[in-house]
């Protein structure tokens, strides 16, 4: 799978996610979890709907080594995360950053056109191993169901 400059598999880069009166979340902390990290803007209502998805999913399969993770990345998302986490009620961490340092992870060009949420997983290993854009099939179709199959190839078998 060919995503903008960026191939995948691929070592995750380090990655640090802004929190609202806390320490950052660093994506290494969670390494051997399988994590899926969607960057998002709070108003988008496809965005809306992954979060409500992964909040699913998160319940069913953070016991097996599952994390989800947000990054609203629109312009003064420090001042909307509080209002979306109280609104939405994630069941997985929600911060911010600045679009410029979510394309530099991404590997997207700036000049290309961005669609939301961009979802990316990460194994236990700290490879990426799947990238989506908002564009992508993977979002129009059952978004569950496949996020779901994303997260059981990662897991380990029971």
């Amino acid at each position: 799978m060919l995503i903008a400059d960026g191939r995948v598999p691929r070592p995750s880069p380090d990655f640090a996610i802004q929190t609202v009166g806390g320490p950052p979340i660093q994506l290494k902390q969670y390494r051997g979890k399988v994590v899926a990290l969607v960057f998002i803007l709070t108003t988008c209502p496809h965005c809306q709907h992954t979060i409500s998805v992964l909040a699913k999913i998160q319940n069913d399969y953070g016991p097996r080594g599952f994390q989800a993770l947000a990054s609203a990345v629109e312009q003064e998302a420090s001042a909307h995360v509080p209002d979306f986490i109280a609104h939405f009620h994630p069941s997985f961490p929600v911060g911010f950053n600045e679009l410029d340092a979510a394309f530099e992870y991404l590997r997207h060009p700036r000049m290309l056109r961005t669609l939301m949420p961009q979802l990316v997983f990460i194994d236990s290993k700290g490879v990426v191993r799947a990238q989506y854009r908002g564009e992508d099939a993977f979002f129009s179709g059952d978004q569950e169901k496949n996020i779901r199959q994303q997260v059981e190839k990662l897991l380990p078998r029971h």
